[in-house]
C-alpha cells in the first residue's frame, strides 16, 4: 500500500462527545483512513488512530491539532493520565514507510503548529533534537500544571512556537517512533498505591529503594498506576515499546505475579489503540502451548489471547477493528 504511515494523536478530552466528534471530523476531511476513536472518561483523554500517505496524514494531524486548540480549554482539564496540552502527543509511526519519513513529517508539522497556531511544540522520539527529549515521559514531567515554569527555563525552550504559556492550549509533543502497544492490566482493587507499586516493579526504569535505583523486571516497558473511578478499580497502565522483547502475555503474567505476591490479583486487561497481529498470535500460542493445545489457526490463536487476557471485560474487543492488519486490509 505504498508509503503508509500511522498517526495516533492523543487529545485531552474524553467526556464531551460533541467535541470529540468535531476533532474527528477535522481528520476525516482529509484522504486518510480513520481506524479507531477511543475515548476514556477516567483518563479524560481520547486516542485517535488513522493512516495514509505522508502528506495527507500530516495535513489531517494539523487540522486535528487546530480543532483541539479551539475546542479544549486546558485550564479546566482534569484527568488520570499525564498530559501537557489540548493535543498532548502526536506521533507518526511507519507502517510501510521509512522512519526518516516520519521524522520529516514530525518536524514539518511541529514548525507549522508553532508558527500558525502559536502553540509551544516539543519534538520527541526519533525526531528529538535534544537527547533528553527522546523520552516522552521526560518532557511530560510536571505536566500541564508545571508547564508555565518549565517554559521559563532555557533548557526547556520549545523546538517550535513561542516559549510562552498559553493556559488554554498548553503545549504539544510531536514525534516519530516505532509501533508500541498501549496495554493496561486491571487489578481486583481500587488501591492506586498498589497499582503504582506494581508499576514501579515491572517497568524497565524500576524504582528507588534505600536511595538506589532498582531496575524493573520487564525490558522495553513503561508503566504507571491509574485509578478508573467509573469501574472502581486500579490499573497498571503500560506502554510496550518493543513487543518482540516483552509481549502481551509476558507483561500480563508479570503484573499478575507481582499482584499475587502482594495478596491481590488481576481481573482483565485492555489494549488502547491498535495492536499488531503478531503480538496477539504470539500471546495465543504461549497459552495454547501451556495447555498443550496444538494446530490452532491464526484466528483461534487470537481468540485464545483475547480470552486469556480478558480483553472483553471493560469494552468489546473486535479483532477486525483492533488488529492493525485487519483494520487496514493488509
Amino acid at each position: 500500500m505504498g508509503n503508509l504511515i500511522e498517526c495516533v494523536p492523543n487529545f485531552s478530552e474524553g467526556r464531551d462527545s460533541k467535541k470529540i466528534a468535531q476533532i474527528v471530523k477535522a481528520i476525516e476531511q482529509r484522504s486518510v483512513k480513520l481506524l479507531e476513536v477511543e475515548p476514556d472518561k477516567d483518563y479524560n483523554r481520547t486516542v485517535v488512530t488513522f493512516a495514509g500517505g505522508a502528506e495527507e496524514v500530516k495535513e489531517a494531524a494539523f487540522e486535528a491539532i487546530k480543532a483541539a486548540s479551539e475546542l479544549i480549554d486546558m485550564s479546566k482539564h482534569k484527568g488520570q493520565h499525564p498530559r501537557l496540552g489540548a493535543t498532548d502527543v502526536c506521533p507518526f509511526i511507519p507502517i510501510s514507510a521509512r522512519m526518516e519519513d516520519c521524522v520529516r513529517l514530525a518536524k514539518e508539522l511541529g514548525k507549522r503548529v508553532g508558527k500558525e497556531l502559536g502553540i509551544p511544540v516539543y519534538l520527541y522520539g526519533e525526531a528529538a533534537t535534544v537527547e533528553e527529549r527522546k523520552e516522552l515521559s521526560h518532557i511530560r514531567k510536571g505536566e500541564y500544571e508545571g508547564l508555565k515554569a518549565k517554559l521559563n527555563q532555557e533548557e526547556w525552550k520549545p523546538d517550535y512556537g513561542p516559549a510562552e504559556f498559553n493556559s488554554r492550549t498548553g503545549a504539544v509533543t510531536i514525534g516519530a517512533r516505532p509501533f508500541l502497544i498501549a496495554f493496561n492490566v486491571n487489578l481486583n482493587t481500587n488501591d492506586i498505591k498498589l497499582a503504582n507499586d506494581i508499576a514501579s516493579r515491572v517497568r524497565e526504569s524500576g524504582r528507588v529503594v534505600d536511595g538506589e535505583r532498582v531496575p524493573g523486571s520487564l525490558k522495553c516497558v513503561k508503566a504507571l498506576g491509574v485509578l478508573l473511578k467509573d469501574h472502581g478499580l486500579a490499573q497498571v497502565s503500560m506502554n510496550l515499546t518493543n513487543y518482540k522483547v516483552t509481549g502481551l502475555h509476558k507483561a500480563f503474567d508479570e503484573v499478575r505475579r507481582e499482584a499475587e505476591h502482594l495478596g491481590y490479583g488481576v481481573t482483565s486487561s485492555e489494549i488502547v489503540g491498535l495492536v499488531p497481529k503478531e503480538a496477539l498470535v504470539e500471546a495465543g500460542r504461549y497459552w495454547a502451548e501451556k495447555r498443550r493445545t496444538v494446530q490452532l489457526s491464526e484466528a483461534e490463536l487470537i481468540q485464545e489471547a483475547v480470552a486469556q487476557l480478558g480483553l472483553h471485560q471493560l469494552n468489546p474487543f473486535d479483532p477486525e477493528k483492533k488488529v492493525l492488519e485487519y483494520s487496514l486490509g493488509i
